[in-house]
């Protein structure tokens, strides 16, 4: 990488940890995407039909949070998918204003298919490094989560 030289300090020759973590998700996010797309799903929906498939019958606010968005955006995935016949909403036998979700048959379908393209792409990951450096890896990652997550909760000082 070529240096880059700032006015805050001397000339920096890598890349930000921040950039390249970034850098990381698009690509993984890309692949994944092509992936899945050959199967007529969009990745937030097939993120969503994993999670169904692992609690079946949770609600939309708990689906939301297992796939990191906001209820907003889940929403518009949930509709599209029960418009496509991939899951199925219906009132909890006890609480009836509360709707719980679950994959259709057509959904558990799309998903097996959609894992068996998106999975090859994780797994040219894990071949790419060792078991001790997958390890590693997973801890310093936490550890980053960790350390941001911390400072958002601090108060400025």
């Amino acid at each position: 990488m070529e240096a880059v030289t700032g006015s805050d300090g001397p000339a920096r020759t890598e890349e930000s940890l921040g950039r390249l973590l970034k850098r990381s998700e698009q690509t993984l996010l890309r692949a994944k995407s092509a992936a899945v797309k050959t199967v007529g799903l969009t990745l937030p929906q097939y993120v969503a039909l994993a999670a169904l498939a692992e609690r079946p019958g949770i609600t939309s606010a708990e689906l939301a949070r297992a796939c990191l968005v906001s209820p907003q955006a889940m929403m518009v995935v949930l509709k599209a998918m029960e418009e496509q016949g991939l899951v199925e909403r219906t009132p909890h036998p006890r609480h009836q204003t509360v709707l719980e979700i679950r994959l259709t048959r057509v959904g558990g379908e799309a998903l097996s298919a959609a894992r068996k393209c998106a999975e090859p792409i994780e797994q040219r990951i894990t071949e790419a490094l060792s078991d001790r450096e997958i390890n590693a890896l997973r801890a310093l990652l936490a550890r980053c989560i960790e350390a941001l997550e911390g400072a958002t909760q601090r108060p400025a000082a």
